[in-house]
C-alpha cells in the first residue's frame, strides 16, 4: 500500500492546558531543587521491598544514586513491565506524526473503511485510541496468548459510549491503532517501524511481542526490560523526546484528555497535584469502566505535578521528575504497594 503523507498540522486539542503544564515543567526545571536524602531513599527501598519489590533503581543527574535487587533477581534479570509497553508504542505513534506518515487527529474511518458506516466509529480520531477516549469496548480477551487476529476483532467491536467522552482502558483501542499504522506504513510492518524509529534509538533491540496466529503483536503488554533498559525511555522524557521525537511531540503525553486529565499517550500524570485526590491508580482500573471516577487523579499530593510515570500491572513503576532530574525504576512481584506512600517516602515528605 501505497503512504498517504499528511501535512503537519498543530492539534487542538486542549491547547491551552498543553501551554500551561509545559510552562510548569519549564519552569520547575530551572529551580533549584533540593538535593534527595539519602535516608529517604533508603526509606523508599525499604518501603518496595518489602512489599515485594524486585528491583529499585534510582538516577539523577545522569548518575546512580541507588540500585538494589532484592531476593533472586540481578540487574541483567528482565522482567515484565505490563502496561508500560504501552508507552513505547505511543512513541512510535508520535514518530509516525513527525514523519507524516499519519495524523493523529485524523478521523480512524479515513483508513478503516468498515468504520465508515457506523455513525460513532466514524467520528473517533486516532488520538482517541491512544488515550483510551474512543468509547470502544476495551476488549481485554484479546490479551489471551495464540489470539486468531487481534486487530480485526479489535475493529469488530462495539462502541460504547460517545467519543471523547469516557475513559476505556484496555487492549482493544490499542490493537485498532496497530491495524491503522499497519495500513499507513503499506510495505514495512508496525513492529519493524518501532524498532527502527524508537527501540534502536534507545539502545533497545527486539522485544517479546506476544504476536496473534494472524502476526499482530500486543500493543498493550509484552514488553520485559531490566530496571536500567526501562529506564531509558525515562531519559527520552528528561531529554524531552531525544533522540526519538521532538519537544512539542512528547509534551502531548502530559496534556491528558478531557475523560482522564490523568491519562494520555501511555504515561500517567501527576498535573492536579496538590489538590488532586489521591488514590491507587490500579484498584480503580479494576471495576468496569462505567463505575470508575478519574476527576482531579494524582498518584500523590506531595510529589511535584511534573511527575509523570509508566505504570505496569503488579505496581510496576517508572517515575520521572523533571524538576529534580530524577528517574524512578521499580519491578513489582505483585504485593500491594502504594505510589503515594512511596513517592512521600522517596521525597521526604
Amino acid at each position: 500500500m501505497r503512504r498517504k503523507i499528511f501535512p503537519r498540522v498543530e492539534g487542538n486539542h486542549d491547547v491551552k492546558s498543553l501551554v500551561s503544564f509545559s510552562l510548569l515543567i519549564f519552569a520547575a526545571a530551572h529551580a533549584t531543587a533540593a538535593m534527595l536524602d539519602s535516608a529517604a531513599l533508603h526509606d523508599a527501598a525499604k518501603y518496595s521491598a518489602t512489599h515485594r519489590g524486585a528491583s529499585f533503581l534510582v538516577i539523577r543527574n545522569g548518575k546512580t544514586l541507588l540500585e538494589q535487587y532484592p531476593g533472586r533477581a540481578s540487574a541483567d534479570q528482565p522482567q515484565r513491565i505490563y502496561s508500560g509497553t504501552k508507552a513505547f508504542w505511543n512513541l512510535a505513534a508520535l514518530a509516525a506524526a513527525e514523519d507524516r506518515i499519519l495524523d493523529l487527529d485524523a478521523k480512524v474511518a479515513d483508513t478503516i473503511p468498515t468504520w465508515r458506516k457506523d455513525p460513532r466509529k466514524s467520528q473517533v480520531m486516532i488520538r482517541q485510541l491512544l488515550d483510551f477516549s474512543a468509547g470502544l469496548a476495551p476488549g481485554f480477551g484479546l490479551q489471551v496468548n495464540e489470539y486468531g487476529d487481534r486487530d480485526q476483532a479489535a475493529l469488530r467491536l462495539p462502541i460504547v459510549a460517545k467519543p471523547g467522552q469516557a475513559f476505556i482502558y484496555g487492549p482493544a483501542a490499542l490493537q485498532a491503532f496497530h491495524q491503522v499504522l499497519k495500513q499507513r506504513l503499506g510495505d514495512e510492518s508496525p513492529t519493524h517501524y518501532l524498532e527502527r524509529r524508537v527501540l534502536r534509538r534507545l539502545g533497545l533491540g527486539p522485544q517479546r511481542y506476544l504476536d496473534d496466529r494472524a502476526g499482530n503483536p500486543l500493543l498493550a503488554a509484552g514488553f520485559v526490560l531490566t530496571a536500567r533498559q526501562w529506564a531509558k525511555i525515562g531519559q527520552l522524557v528528561l531529554d524531552r523526546g531525544k533522540p526519538v521525537v521532538r519537544p512539542e511531540s512528547l509534551e502531548q503525553c502530559w496534556r491528558g484528555s478531557v475523560a482522564n486529565r490523568a491519562f494520555s499517550l501511555g504515561w500517567w500524570n501527576n498535573r492536579a497535584a496538590p489538590g488532586g485526590r489521591e488514590f491507587d491508580f490500579e484498584n480503580m482500573l479494576a471495576p468496569k469502566w462505567s463505575r470508575q471516577d478519574w476527576h482531579d487523579a494524582c498518584l500523590c499530593r506531595e510529589a511535584p505535578r511534573d511527575l509523570v510515570a509508566c505504570i505496569g500491572s503488579g505496581y510496576q513503576r517508572l517515575y520521572v521528575i523533571p524538576s529534580l532530574d530524577l528517574i524512578v525504576v521499580r519491578h513489582g512481584g505483585g504485593g500491594r504497594f502504594s505510589d503515594a506512600k512511596f513517592l512521600r517516602l522517596l521525597l521526604g515528605k
